[in-house]
């Protein structure tokens, strides 16, 4: 199958933990290697943000990665990217005119309303993933929400006229029927893991024993990294690490320095009195990622809320515990004490309650990092949800088709429904 994937402002080339990329850049890249490892061919749509990217990089035999120049050849926060979704368009859609694809999938809602108009002209079926929704995003963030005035009604126009919503979790779906999208057309399939890179065998990063809780991502206010510093001065004799940062800032270089999310946090270990005991690492080489996991007595991931949240998985597939707030998409994938503790967003006393917990007990700490472990092989790895993803791409171009859905995927959407257990804006962009 011919697939074109449009990630217009998270690039899957692009170091993960600055502002603008995080967990969507892993599951693009992820996802377009585990289906071109399956034989089929994968194009990525991207925007080009500097002047040194390759117009076109082979990511691995099957997997292509197109630079599209659209705007500044620069980086462009991505809440100020609107403006140049019509140039976008243009060319995905001077190209699909020529190479037209078998289906398109687009991530994120802006790539949602340049893949439906440039798709929409050639009759090619298309998916979208959200990975966060507006809607959600206002509701916690209130005032501090910088998103486009049009981004919610963009996302009820995108959702109701692609062919596929595939949600990251079951609560996406409820709050996509909020929105007034279709429940026939949503289908959960999560984000995954490479189970062979995050294991709980490997190197593991430098450490004493002194105990240890490891941050993993955007250093943003909604990632609940303050309150995580607010919790260590309830856990006397414990360090903190937190990774994360703009591209190339490594631990006291001037580029972390600088960073404004940095100094803010670096100012509320000061003003928490816990200065001493916490680390700013900076962007950690994706590589290096497992190595640090490993290396944590719990990973803490407590943001305000989360659309998937990969590092919950990241960290249940290193064997590690994990503590996490009880949001979004984590509330499917950490099952509370049985791989991990959850606890409520934005509530450093409760989060301390459960570090103490989850520290003083070393034995239930191993146990929930094997369930953890457990859990990631039997549901969360990449073969799998390219295999539950790829079922949606047959459904749909059968159904525009007008033929009848092939009878695998049968089996493919009862495995698909097996993650539900358990335990302003114009979709045409004005021209």
């Amino acid at each position: 199958m011919r697939i074109a994937m449009v990630s217009e402002h998270a690039s899957p080339l692009a170091a993960v933990g600055g502002v603008d990329a995080g967990g969507q850049n892993v599951h693009v890249l992820e996802l377009g290697t585990a289906l071109a490892a399956a034989g089929h061919d994968v194009t990525v749509w991207t925007r080009r943000a500097d002047e040194h990217t390759p117009d076109t990089v082979t990511v691995r035999p099957g997997m292509t990665v197109r630079t599209v120049t659209a705007g500044p050849r620069s980086p462009v926060p991505k809440d100020e990217l609107v403006p140049y979704l019509p140039a976008f368009a243009d060319v995905l859609g001077a190209d699909w005119r020529t190479h037209r694809p078998d289906v398109v999938h687009a991530h994120f809602w802006m790539s949602g309303m340049v893949a439906v108009s440039a798709a929409a002209p050639l009759d090619v079926p298309v998916v979208q993933t959200f990975h966060a929704l507006g809607s959600v995003k206002r509701r916690h963030q209130g005032t501090d929400d910088t998103s486009p005035p049009g981004r919610v009604a963009a996302e009820r126009a995108v959702a109701t006229r692609v062919d596929r919503v595939i949600a990251t979790c079951t609560d996406e779906v409820f709050e996509l029927a909020r929105l007034g999208a279709p429940r026939r057309r949503a289908t959960v399939v999560p984000c995954g893991v490479d189970t062979a890179a995050f294991s709980p065998e490997g190197p593991v990063a430098p450490r004493t024993e002194t105990p240890r809780l490891v941050v993993l991502g955007r250093l943003v206010r909604r990632k609940g990294v303050d309150e995580v510093i607010t919790a260590l001065r309830r856990l006397p004799g414990v360090e903190l690490l937190v990774a994360g940062g703009p591209a190339g800032a490594t631990e006291h270089s001037a580029a972390l320095e600088a960073d404004p999310d940095a100094r803010r946090l670096r100012q509320a270990a000061a003003a928490a009195g816990v200065a001493d005991r916490v680390r700013l690492l900076g962007a950690v080489g994706r590589q290096d990622v497992p190595a640090l996991l490993r290396s944590a007595d719990a990973v803490v991931c407590v943001p305000w809320y989360e659309p998937f949240g990969i590092v919950p998985l990241e960290a249940m597939a290193c064997g590690r515990p994990v503590v996490a707030s009880a949001v979004g998409g984590i509330q499917d994938t950490v099952v509370d004490q049985v791989t991990g503790l959850l606890v409520p967003p934005r509530r450093p006393d409760a989060l301390a309650a459960a570090l103490r917990t989850m520290l003083a007990t070393p034995t239930r700490a191993l146990a929930y990092g094997i369930a953890g472990r457990d859990r990631v092989l039997a549901r969360y790895g990449w073969d799998r949800v390219a295999d539950c993803t790829l079922a949606v791409y047959e459904e749909v171009v059968a159904e525009r088709a007008g033929l009848p859905v092939p009878g695998k995927l049968d089996e493919a959407s009862d495995d698909r429904d097996d993650f539900l257990d358990d335990d302003s804006a114009v979709v045409g962009v004005a021209r």
